[in-house]
């Protein structure tokens, strides 16, 4: 248990009370400042002697420079004289390496699941969409008028997020077996209400966390536990990492509102609310993924972003972190980019990188309204996987809950579909990294295009020895012919789960392993391209459907030019 800087164990509901409602009701927010940096400096004095190392350390990150300075200077010592410049650049933190766990990945889940998800009308913007009267949602006022109360509140919406019928074990089964290496889930989205038992340590989230109003569970620490007492059944075994989303900012807090009205030249709502929610995460569930949002506002000096990714870097050695952290880091700094929701650049980029898209292609949370025709279909889902995958990225795929802890049918089937595909094809997205000779060509007209978005057809990926050809159409003819791959007399060629007997699991109606014939294209004498015969399948030995995987060992220029050794 960390201790938040204003107050101690048993006495922080009832010394920061006062100073909560005085931020809520006073018109002059200036004297609620004052009051709060006067009470943080007297409790400072009352647990300095008697704090831990790792209590210190956590307290810096929980105050302004200046703040943490003028409380602890007594304890801190002189190495922490000019702190400022102890804190890394962005560019010294770009530099640290990041954690092999997350690039071998490849897919994980998304999960955007909180009060939003009782109305589930619209998206989990419903908020701040119905307040503002924009968005793209124009019938939300009149759905509220038709069934709630007049001067109903967003907040209102919290006692009836229940999550009766949740249950972290059946969840973290739905997510492993559908492939998933990693899951990461809302902590808290921008309508700031805490998915974790948060009431104690950040007094700050009082009323307004699951321990303190509707469920009454620790859900993000449920689901933690679940998480990583799942093993993969496709990759190496091992069990799955835990991630947390966190908004640094909020739509209606008072604290943050009056920081932007000063131009962010304070820093209420980081030191008060921010901060201490993101170490408390820390602290309790030891996540190896943070995935920020809510940065685009302020800059990362305001949110003090460095100093904490400085700190999480270690006390989680294997942790990873997204790029939006500040208005100035987005798609610039970060161990892995993010730079847009649903961001496909269509081509090889040599930073790592994460597509974070929806099943659901309207909404984040979960939405009663949507069709049928909203909801990606498993075909397009597993294409996705893969050119991301080819194009050094991971797949970071949303589903949201239902209020009462359910997942939509619709959203299990999607994954089990991935899930299915991977069993078979998993040796060839998982561990793998992009071919930098190629990572795509269209086989219609067999022209390479490894820079550049193309219709269809043939993706690339590899290991340290074997090439793997993806076929996201079945060719006519059952005949493909690859541009990119020199062969040798030493290639071979294989289907994946066509008889092979280290595919993820067992097959129906398994053949012995079979080396696909292939020869010279025949169409120009300059052309080294090859063509590849593939087999005859029937729907009962076809092993996957949507797309295939061709193995190819031996081949010339598997290494950049380098020639397979003879």
């Amino acid at each position: 248990m960390i201790y938040n800087y204003y107050c101690r164990r048993g006495r922080n509901l009832m010394t920061l009370l006062p100073l909560l409602m005085s931020v809520i009701v006073s018109p002059s927010f200036a004297a609620a400042a004052a009051a709060a940096q006067q009470q943080q400096e007297q409790q400072a004095q009352l647990f300095n002697n008697n704090k831990e190392s790792t209590t210190t350390t956590t307290d810096h990150h929980l105050r302004s420079h200046n703040e943490a300075a003028a409380a602890d200077q007594d304890v801190v010592g002189e190495e922490e004289k000019g702190n400022v410049n102890s804190i890394p650049s962005w560019d010294e933190l770009d530099q640290r390496p990041l954690a092999p766990w997350y690039d071998e990945a490849k897919f994980g889940i998304f999960l955007h699941w909180g009060v939003f998800s009782v109305p589930a009308l619209c998206s989990e913007w419903f908020g701040v969409y119905w307040k503002d009267k924009f968005g793209p949602c124009p019938n939300i006022g009149t759905i509220m008028n038709e069934t709630e109360r007049p001067n109903f509140a967003y907040q209102e919406f919290a006692p009836r997020f229940q999550a009766e019928l949740f249950n972290a074990s059946e969840w973290s089964r739905v997510f492993a077996q559908a492939g998933a290496q990693y899951v990461v889930l809302t902590s808290k989205h921008h309508d700031g209400f805490c998915m974790w038992d948060s009431a104690e340590s950040v007094p700050t989230t009082w009323q307004w966390n699951v321990m303190d109003v509707g469920p009454r569970r620790d859900l993000l620490g449920e689901l933690a536990s679940a998480i990583k007492a799942v093993n993969s059944p496709y990759h190496n075994k091992n069990p799955l990492k835990f991630g947390v989303y966190h908004s640094l900012y909020e739509w209606f807090n008072p604290l943050f509102l009056q920081d932007k009205k000063n131009n962010f030249t304070t820093d209420h709502f980081v030191t008060m609310k921010t901060m201490a929610e993101l170490v408390d995460l820390v602290e309790k569930y030891q996540p190896e993924l943070i995935w920020s949002d809510g940065e685009w506002e302020a800059s990362s000096d305001y949110w003090q972003s460095r100093k904490f990714l400085d700190w999480y870097s270690t006390k989680v050695k294997t942790g990873v972190w997204n790029d939006r952290w500040g208005s100035d880091t987005l798609c610039k700094h970060g161990g892995f980019f993010t730079c847009a929701d649903r961001y496909d650049p269509g081509h090889l980029l040599p930073q790592k990188w994460e597509n974070a898209m929806t099943i659901d292609k309207s909404s984040w949370g979960f939405n009663r309204e949507s069709p049928y025709e909203n909801y990606l279909s498993t075909k397009e889902l597993i294409h996705t996987l893969v050119e991301t995958v080819a194009y050094n990225g991971n797949l970071l795929l949303n589903v949201g809950p239902s209020a009462d802890g359910t997942l939509n049918p619709i959203f299990v089937d999607r994954l089990n579909g991935i899930g299915k595909w991977l069993s078979v094809n998993g040796q060839a997205i998982f561990g793998t990294t992009p071919w930098h000779v190629c990572q795509n060509e269209d086989t219609t007209n067999a022209t390479t295009t490894g820079t550049g978005t193309t219709t269809g057809g043939v993706y690339y990926t590899r290991t340290e020895n074997k090439l793997f050809v993806h076929l996201t159409q079945w060719p006519t003819g059952s005949t493909v012919r690859l541009a990119c791959p020199q062969a040798t007399k030493k290639t071979e060629i294989t289907f994946l789960g066509y008889g092979n007997d280290d595919q993820q699991q067992p097959q129906p109606n398994p053949v012995s392993a079979t080396t696909l014939k292939f020869s010279h294209s025949d169409d120009d004498d300059d052309d080294d391209s090859i063509v590849v015969q593939l087999p005859q399948l029937t729907p009962d030995l076809i092993p996957c459907d949507h797309s295939w995987v061709l193995e190819m060992t031996n081949i010339a220029n598997l290494d950049d030019g380098t020639l397979a050794q003879s």
